[in-house]
């Protein structure tokens, strides 16, 4: 049996290029456009929670599987955290966590970023859509 210091560690930061590294996993889950506008509306609702059926309403497009999906990695991930109303049916409400708010500011630096260059890439794309396709060996 082996015993834990009592002494608190430092926290191991990931590295993005070594093939072991979680970080390459947790950067899959919290890149999504899910992921994105699922913390957007509790970040707007903060400190207050909001229900699922809120939750699907404000992200067009999304499925009831996917948003499932995504709050259950969000909650596993301890970005949100769960409460159920024991009704019938259960009323299910999600907030953000101190370390879930902290994400909403690098995604909204990203979303904002994905808008205002959204025409520039639109035009690119049309570009090397009519050109020849080159690819990388």
């Amino acid at each position: 049996m082996t015993t834990r210091s009592t002494h608190a560690q430092a926290p191991v930061r990931g590295d993005l290029f070594d093939r072991e590294c979680p970080t390459r996993q947790l950067l899959d889950r919290i890149g999504t456009k899910w992921t994105s506008m699922a913390v957007k509306v509790l970040a707007q609702a903060a400190p207050q929670e909001v229900r699922f059926a809120e939750l699907r309403r404000r992200m067009p497009g999304v499925s009831q599987k996917m948003l499932s999906v995504t709050l259950h990695n969000l909650a596993r991930d301890g970005l949100i955290t769960r409460r159920v109303e024991p009704t019938v049916p259960p009323r299910v409400h999600y907030s953000l966590t101190e370390l879930g708010l902290s994400l909403e500011i690098p995604l909204a630096a990203l979303r904002t970023w994905a808008e205002d260059h959204m025409a520039e890439i639109d035009r690119a794309n049309a570009v090397n859509a009519s050109s020849p396709s080159s690819h990388d060996e």
